[in-house]
């Protein structure tokens, strides 16, 4: 099956839903704005997924996911150690992990990448039938069923939250009850949006920042509206594309500019 396109005219779900029904594997590679993702399927089902800021090493995926601290992975040499499997029973049998932290972990990886995949409109894809990518990683099998329709789901709320808040360029500030904040119990993702929030940032800006996807920063940001936290500022003034002619007090085109033309055309 050669797999090659863009997600302007093969979105996600197709693409997963294809990959299930014909039981391939192989490796998805996707490459977007956002970055490169690559997923990797045996008969169909998904056995690993990463985004190239989150390469799938089982040492960043339990950090990530607190399960691990910095410190204890003072105990082994990484650079010794390229084999997840072989650091993941070396973590177990200091009692470090389990095998269900490390499982979760994963999984928890996997299902972040495909959902971030989800909110991409664009980016050109293409099938490859080998496992290369998988080359000491920890795969952990995953029905694709229950993904694509979480997947779908995830997407109807994305255009919900895009009737209540449509555009993305435009600034947030706090609101003027700073006591309000204190009140509330935020979650670390809240506090990392709120740190951005200045009265200048836009909502895009802060969700490139911090690296989140489209329904991450919209669920949150529709959360702190809902909550009195922010408020929305005035969206900045649209700048005229390139060659069309200044216009002037009333809206027309200035004078100077209606001259220039007249004696052009008289010139002819």
């Amino acid at each position: 099956m050669a797999l090659k396109g863009n997600l302007r005219d093969f979105n996600t779900a197709q693409l997963l839903n294809l990959i299930h029904l014909a039981r391939k594997t192989g490796t998805l590679i996707v490459e977007g704005r956002n970055g490169t993702a690559r997923l990797c399927f045996k008969d169909g089902k998904l056995i690993y997924a990463a985004l190239d800021r989150q390469d799938g090493r089982l040492a960043d995926v339990l950090m990530r996911a607190g399960k691990l601290q910095p410190e204890q992975l003072k105990a082994f040499d990484l650079s010794r150690i390229q084999d997840d499997k072989v650091l993941g029973l070396k973590l177990i049998e200091a009692g470090y992990v389990t095998q269900q932290d490390i499982l979760n972990s994963l999984r928890a990886q996997m299902l972040d990448v495909v959902y971030r995949l989800f909110s991409w409109n664009e980016g050109a894809f293409r099938f490859e039938p080998d496992l290369q990518t998988l080359q000491n990683r920890i795969p952990v099998p995953m029905d694709l069923e229950n993904i694509i329709m979480e997947g779908a789901r995830r997407l109807r709320e994305v255009e919900r939250l895009k009737e209540e808040l449509p555009d993305l360029d435009i600034p947030i500030r706090l609101t003027s009850r700073p006591e309000a904040i204190r009140k509330v119990q935020l979650s670390t993702e809240e506090w990392r949006v709120i740190s951005q929030v200045n009265g200048r940032n836009t909502i895009e800006q802060i969700m490139r920042r911090l690296n989140m996807d489209e329904i991450q920063i919209r669920r949150i940001i529709y959360g702190l509206l809902q909550a009195g936290l922010i408020e929305l500022g005035t969206p900045p003034p649209a700048t005229p594309p390139a060659g069309v002619p200044a216009r002037g007090p009333g809206g027309g085109v200035s004078r100077s500019v209606v001259e220039k033309l007249i004696n052009y055309f008289r010139r002819l």
